[in-house]
């Protein structure tokens, strides 16, 4: 079994085009799940089966509070039934202190089982501060990708890689919004490098890092969306908490990594940022809600035509700033697929998939955004639910 596993590693890493150190043989890696297999993909009958209403549910995703089970009462229940959300994102407030893995197991199937088309069920999982399934909780070790890129072995970064997707893929989680590629260009910034989100300042190396990740997930069936475009490596402030302009010190570098993941075939989804670049749009607006970035530059210039997430719109550099059916209207005019709202915010703040639903709706019947538009959206969620994720790329 370990010569296997071993050929299968050294394999990997040539077609990585890595060919420095090797796997040792006391690295063993965790069985592959099973993947079952999907149904056969017609578009065409897809979109005659859906109503207008279930095709703008299909582009909400929603985090759900604090919730750790689904109650026969819950509204999320109805919303998902009435098809108002096609997705779900889970966050460590979601995760129960004692028989965690199977109480959660539970809540993700409890869910997909009122979902008349599978749900999305997403989770950030980068490993380091940005890690909800922690050890604490008999969960899995996984290192920052600071740490990993320091390291900078292959062989590493995909046996932590692959164990955080085997233990995704039982638990029922199908997105992650990992990893992150942005480039540490910044040493103080506070919301990448100083908290070891990014592999590193080399392009090249994160490039490969990242696909070491990918190849991992796609090895259990776990899709991943690689984060933040265009770039918030080089940003000093956080978009969490408000304007984040990177104008000045955005290097053209920081979208290496989504070429060299593009042209590899290995990029299933990619997120947004909300920072802005009056370079790359001089209407200075959030790439989330630039059509001249999302769109323009990795649509039609990258030749990326995947699934394209927003970051949370509940952050304050959108929220605070835009209001929330100005930008709805602009992220989907901009390109943006699936709009995440985390609900991790005060109480005040949280929204429901059916106050978004309404809200995109009334967008449509003004024809401020087009039928052909959400057509268009629908179609690449189907593509991403219903197509296997390359194993072994």
């Amino acid at each position: 079994m370990t010569k296997i596993v071993t050929l299968f590693l050294v394999t990997f890493f040539i077609l990585l085009g890595c060919t420095s150190k090797q796997v040792t043989s006391t690295v063993v890696q965790p069985e592959k799940k099973e993947i079952k297999p999907l149904p056969q993909l017609n578009i065409t009958k897809l979109q005659s089966s859906y109503s207008l209403d279930f095709k703008i549910g299909q582009m909400i995703m929603m985090g759900i509070n604090d919730r750790k089970r689904l109650d026969s009462t819950d509204e999320l229940i109805s919303e998902i039934e009435q098809g108002k959300t096609g997705g779900v994102i889970l966050f460590e407030k979601n995760i129960s202190n004692e028989n965690s893995k199977a109480i959660l197991k539970q809540f993700i199937a409890d869910m997909q089982k009122h979902a008349d088309v599978p749900l999305l069920m997403s989770i950030d999982e980068e490993g380091g501060k940005v890690h909800r399934l922690k050890e604490k909780y008999g969960f899995v070790a996984m290192p920052s990708a600071a740490y990993l890129g320091n390291l900078n072995r292959l062989d590493s970064t995909f046996y932590y890689s692959q164990n955080l997707a085997a233990l995704l893929a039982d638990l029922g989680f199908n997105v992650n919004f990992a990893p992150d590629v942005d480039l540490a260009l910044n040493a103080d910034n506070p919301v990448i490098a100083k908290v070891g989100r990014s592999y590193g300042t080399d392009p090249m190396m994160v490039s490969k890092q990242a696909r070491a990740c990918i190849a991992a997930h796609h090895t259990h069936g776990v899709k991943v969306a690689i984060k933040h475009f265009p770039g918030h490596g080089s940003s000093s402030t956080d978009s969490h908490y408000g304007i984040t302009d990177v104008t000045k010190q955005w290097k053209e570098i920081e979208l290496i990594p989504y070429k060299e993941i593009i042209k590899a075939g290995q990029c299933d989804a990619i997120m947004t940022a909300h920072i802005i670049n009056c370079n790359l749009d001089t209407t200075c607006l959030p790439a989330t809600l630039s059509k001249t970035i999302v769109t323009g530059l990795l649509r039609n210039k990258l030749n990326f035509q995947g699934l394209v997430f927003s970051d949370d719109m509940q952050m304050h550099a959108i929220s605070k700033n835009y209001g929330l059916e100005n930008a709805v209207k602009l992220s989907i005019l901009a390109g943006i697929d699936v709009l995440v709202f985390g609900n991790s915010v005060p109480q005040s703040y949280r929204t429901t998939a059916t106050e978004v639903h309404a809200i995109l709706k009334k967008l449509v019947i003004s024809g401020e955004v087009s039928e052909a538009r959400i057509e268009e959206s629908f179609e690449r969620i189907m593509k991403f639910k219903y197509t296997k994720a390359k194993a072994g790329k």
